[in-house]
C-alpha cells in the first residue's frame, strides 16, 4: 500500500464560522484572519494506491461553478487536483473508487464536470462511495446546510450508476475500514487504514485542523455540536491509546499528527508531513 497528498488547493471562510464558541483571541494565533476575518484553509485529499486499486479520498471544490461562486471563497494556490494526481504519476481515468466522507461542496465538488450543457463525472472509470444515509441528508437537506449541498456535484454521480454505498463499520477495502459520524453533518464517513501495525485516519471535519484538537473547538458549521464534542472525546482517547496519525483535511500547513495524553487532555503529539510517518 502506498499512500499520496493529493492537494487541490486553498480557499478562505470566515474564522468565526470555523472556530465556534471559541473567541478570536485565541483563534487567531493559529490562523491569523485576514482583513474580512477569513482565515486560509486547505482542501487536501489523500489517494491510497494497492493492488489494482486507486482509491482517491475526497475530491476538493471543482471547477465548474461561475465566478461569483468561487468570488466568496477565495480561491488561491498553484496546485489542483489533476495537478497533484500527475505529480503522484496518475491521472483522473486512473482512479477506480472515489471515497466521498460527506457531499459538502468544498469534499465532493471536483466528482463532477461540464460537458456541454451536461454534468458528468469527472471520473468515468470510478465507483463513487457515500451511504445511504447521508445521500439522503444532502438530496433532501435541512434549511441550514441546503447551500452547501448543491445537487451538480450530487446527482450526477446517481445518474450515471457509479455510486455505490457502504455501511457503518464496513471494511470497504482491505485495510480500509469505516466510522461514521453525526456531529459535523448526517453520518459522515471517516476512513480508518491500517498499513502493517499504523492506522491513519483521515479526519474530513470532524477536525479539520491541528487547532480543532482541544474539545470546546468545534466548528460553528456543525449540525450538532454536542455530538461533534462527544464524538471528538470518543475517538481522541483511542487515538491516543492506539498512536493513530491523524490526516487534516482543511489545515493550511500540517498535513498529519499524533496525539497523546497529558495532565491537561489530550493534545498533540508529533506534527509532520504525511511521508514523515508513511515514508
Amino acid at each position: 500500500m502506498k499512500l499520496h497528498t493529493i492537494n487541490t488547493g486553498f480557499f478562505k471562510l470566515d474564522g468565526g464560522a470555523m472556530h465556534g464558541v471559541v473567541p478570536k483571541s485565541l483563534w487567531n494565533k493559529h490562523n491569523p484572519a485576514d482583513e474580512n476575518n477569513l482565515c486560509t484553509w486547505a482542501m487536501r485529499c489523500l489517494l491510497v494506491e494497492y493492488g489494482d486499486k486507486l482509491v482517491l479520498i475526497d475530491n476538493g471544490i471543482g471547477t465548474k461553478q461561475d465566478e461569483k461562486f468561487f468570488g466568496h471563497y477565495y480561491l488561491h494556490g498553484g496546485v489542483s487536483l489533476e495537478s497533484s494526481l500527475r505529480a503522484a504519476g496518475f491521472g483522473m481515468d486512473d482512479i477506480t473508487d472515489v471515497f466521498l466522507t460527506h457531499l459538502h461542496f468544498d469534499h465532493c465538488g471536483g466528482s463532477i464536470v461540464r460537458a456541454g450543457d451536461k454534468f458528468v463525472p469527472a471520473f468515468k472509470n470510478a465507483t463513487f462511495w457515500s451511504n445511504e444515509e447521508h445521500w439522503k441528508w444532502a438530496t433532501q437537506p435541512n434549511p441550514r446546510e441546503k447551500a452547501s449541498f448543491l445537487k451538480e456535484n450530487i446527482l450526477p454521480i446517481q445518474e450515471s450508476g457509479q455510486l455505490k454505498f457502504a455501511t457503518d463499520g464496513q471494511e470497504l477495502f482491505p485495510g480500509f475500514k469505516l466510522w461514521f459520524t453525526y456531529g459535523h453533518t448526517g453520518a459522515m464517513m471517516l476512513p480508518h487504514i491500517t498499513q502493517a501495525d499504523q492506522t491513519l485516519v483521515f479526519m474530513a471535519d470532524l477536525m479539520p485542523s491541528v487547532a480543532h484538537i482541544p474539545l470546546p473547538w468545534v466548528m460553528a458549521y456543525d449540525t450538532q455540536p454536542l455530538d461533534t464534542l462527544k464524538e471528538k472525546a470518543s475517538f481522541l482517547q483511542k487515538a491516543a491509546d492506539e498512536k493513530y496519525v491523524l490526516f487534516f483535511e482543511h489545515d493550511a500547513l500540517n498535513e498529519c499528527c499524533t496525539v497523546q495524553q497529558t495532565e491537561k487532555g489530550i493534545q498533540r503529539a508529533t506534527t509532520g508531513s504525511l511521508r514523515d510517518f508513511f515514508g
